[in-house]
């Protein structure tokens, strides 16, 4: 009898990281920062390593935090895929989101450029 899906123990690695990119198809970059003591000075340096993964569904966005798992080799640089997403990343407006909230001719009137009276 096997345990349940969330249940099993699983030796893959995984990491949290903040999504760098989603340009490609279904591929994020994912930025972890890794943190380890100096060998000698045993202060605190933080580095940065960048792991491509695999975005099925095309879910995360640039700004995410998102937790990656190791898994077979899909590509060339594709050894990760996508887990779940942590935290959204919080949204910019759309331009069609700030003429409804301001008003369109408010918009219009601070946005156009200010004519140069011709002498």
């Amino acid at each position: 009898m096997t345990a349940p899906e969330n249940l099993r123990s699983s030796s893959r690695n995984e990491k949290v990281g903040e999504v760098v990119s989603n340009k490609m198809a279904k591929t994020i970059v994912v930025e972890v920062m890794l943190r380890s003591a100096h060998k000698l000075y045993r202060r605190g340096i933080t580095r940065h390593h960048r792991f491509y993964a695999h975005d099925e569904q095309g879910t995360a966005r640039p700004g995410d935090v998102v937790r990656i798992e190791e898994t077979r080799p899909l590509s060339k640089l594709k050894r990760w895929r996508l887990i779940e997403v942590v935290r959204q990343a919080s949204a910019t407006p759309t331009a069609q989101e700030v003429a409804a909230a301001v008003g369109q001719g408010e918009l219009d009137r601070d946005t156009k450029k200010k004519e140069v009276a011709s002498s």
